[in-house]
């Protein structure tokens, strides 16, 4: 599937592209990743919204719009099954994705549980790196 292209080139500018659901799925999103998760750095990288960690040990997770749906993926997102059990793996190393579509439901506390133990594994503030 292709990923919704925009000529951003900073996170307001890519959300600001977005239009719909999928505008109002990212914002919500990015808001709540934000807000759990502060010490992760924000960036626009490969055409989307992707996260760092802020001790150097690169990207945590991504937000993609595509025409269909919105992607969440962590990049130690298999470790995180056990909190979102929709985490579907692929992709190198511990990629898991989760797709979501218009109607997907999905809480605010399980996205806050996500970025906050994808932060720990990342070795961001609160825990330690995961080997």
């Amino acid at each position: 599937m292709k990923m919704i292209l925009t000529p951003a080139t900073t996170p307001e500018e890519y959300v600001a592209y977005l239009s719909g659901w999928q505008r109002r799925y990212v914002e919500a999103l990015r808001d709540t990743v934000r807000a759990s998760a502060p010490e992760l750095e924000e960036r626009l990288k490969w055409g989307h919204l992707v996260f760092f960690s802020a001790v150097g040990q690169g990207p945590v997770l991504i937000i993609r719009a595509e025409p269909t749906r919105v992607l969440f993926a962590f990049f130690r997102g298999q470790r995180l099954r056990h909190i979102e059990p929709r985490l579907k793996p692929g992709g190198k190393y511990e990629l898991a994705t989760l797709e979501l579509r218009q109607h997907t439901p999905l809480s605010r506390e399980t996205v806050v549980q996500l970025c906050v133990e994808a932060a720990r594994l990342s070795g961001g503030v609160g825990g330690a790196s995961a080997g």
